[in-house]
């Protein structure tokens, strides 16, 4: 922490001097932030807890107690952030910035680290503008949830980050936009893990193709068709002997999704057709449906989940956040032949959850309670249809105080 200290320091030293140079332009940004949160049972909830997604499934120990069932909470403040905006001369009539963005949000054993949450350039033209560099995935979108919980609405929607390059073309009162994407920080599971090889091995990145329609009076609408190529394995070992082995699993999912922006309140909502895209948050992944009895070879079936969540604000300085999200698991497009499977959330046929806000809004400041029950149907796989069947339903109670001051 101390070297992180004098890092930070100087950092903001130096950095006068540097913005003295002509045509640039410098802006700071951030905030720090809060989280004191309890839970009644153990969850899904990665960054120590901070991003919570679901409760797991019951645990029995030897005497049938649940080991899952034991509450928790704890209060951070790594989530607190700091961003630079820059712009620079122009390039022909090309208007050039730039955005670097970070927070103490990584983990390297039982500390937190300074991570990369943004850092692009991009060029701005009247029409038309181009990304490179880590932004936000385009199925996060300009329509998310406004809640208090750093999850933003994960697992219901899309929460995800990576490199890309992005062109966005304005005509009239619709936007389209084309994305090509790579993995870094969010990643795609398969056979060691999450992993970012399966994207690598693949040479094909995601893609995703979107159109926004602003028709004014404070409405919003668009939808997109994301298509995801994995390549699970390079290599297997069948019958003692290692293979070369060529396989591939690609997918497509699709989203749409609404926003009415009002004096003082706002709706929003989207909807998924989600095919393997855990690594945004999601509930999702894929499972075996043949195998080579020459090589060992695989063949994948992507699991499909339907989820939609809506969102309603109203206030400004008191201010009432509702959320709604669920997810249905519709199994897969070809039975299964083993009972591995590849992702999260993949023995939940249902989840549900509802979320209750309160916040107090000032300049600079934000101060809230939330209470978020949230539901999960855990039960077992059909290997004819993916399916998950013989549910037990496991419900887990989140309270949450956050206080933010912005910069």
């Amino acid at each position: 922490m101390k070297k992180l200290v004098f890092l930070l320091a100087g950092f903001f030293s130096v950095f006068p001097v540097v913005a003295q140079k002509k045509n640039f332009t410098y802006k700071f940004y951030g905030f720090v932030r809060g989280d004191l949160f309890y839970n009644t049972r153990a969850n899904m909830a990665p960054v120590d807890g901070n991003f919570y997604l679901y409760p797991l499934d019951k645990k029995p120990d030897a005497d049938g107690k649940d080991l899952n069932g034991t509450p928790n909470g704890s209060f951070y403040t790594f989530t607190s952030r700091l961003g630079l905006d820059a712009t620079g001369p122009n390039i022909g009539t090309a208007r050039t910035s730039a955005k670097v963005e970070m927070d103490f949000g990584g983990f390297s054993g039982n500390t937190t680290v300074l991570r990369i949450r943004q850092a692009y350039v991009a060029l701005d033209w009247d029409k038309s503008n181009v990304t490179i560099g880590q932004t936000w995935h385009p199925l996060f979108g300009a329509v998310f949830p406004d809640i208090l919980n750093l999850s933003t609405g994960a697992p219901f929607q899309p929460f995800n980050r990576e490199p890309q390059i992005r062109y966005q073309y304005k005509a009239g009162k619709i936007k389209l936009t084309a994305s090509a994407l790579w993995q870094l920080q969010y990643l795609s599971s398969g056979p060691n893990g999450m992993s970012e090889e399966y994207i690598k091995n693949s040479c094909i990145p995601e893609f995703y193709i979107g159109a926004d329609f602003a028709p004014g009076n404070g409405w919003l609408a668009g939808a997109g068709v994301h298509m995801i190529s994995l390549k699970p394995r390079t290599s297997t070992v069948w019958n003692d002997k290692t293979y070369k082995v060529n396989e591939r699993m690609t997918t497509y999912s699709y989203e749409a999704h609404l926003k009415y922006t009002g004096q003082n309140y706002t709706f929003a909502a989207k909807s998924l057709m989600a095919s393997c895209l855990d690594h945004t948050a999601l509930l999702g992944g894929y499972g075996i449906s043949s195998i080579n009895p020459d090589n060992g070879e695989q063949e994948y079936t992507p699991f499909r989940h339907s989820t939609s969540w809506v969102n309603f604000t109203y206030g400004t300085k008191w201010k009432t956040h509702f959320f709604a999200g669920y997810t249905k698991n519709l199994g897969t497009t070809e039975s299964l032949v083993s009972d591995t499977k590849y992702g999260m959330g993949l023995d939940i046929d249902q989840l549900f959850s509802a979320n209750l806000a309160f916040s107090y809004n000032l300049p600079h400041w934000q101060m809230g309670l939330e209470y978020m029950p949230t539901t999960a149907w855990y039960g077992k796989t059909d290997k004819e249809n993916g399916k998950v069947t013989d549910t037990h339903s496991v419900t887990n109670h989140r309270i949450l105080g956050l206080v933010m001051y912005y910069f």
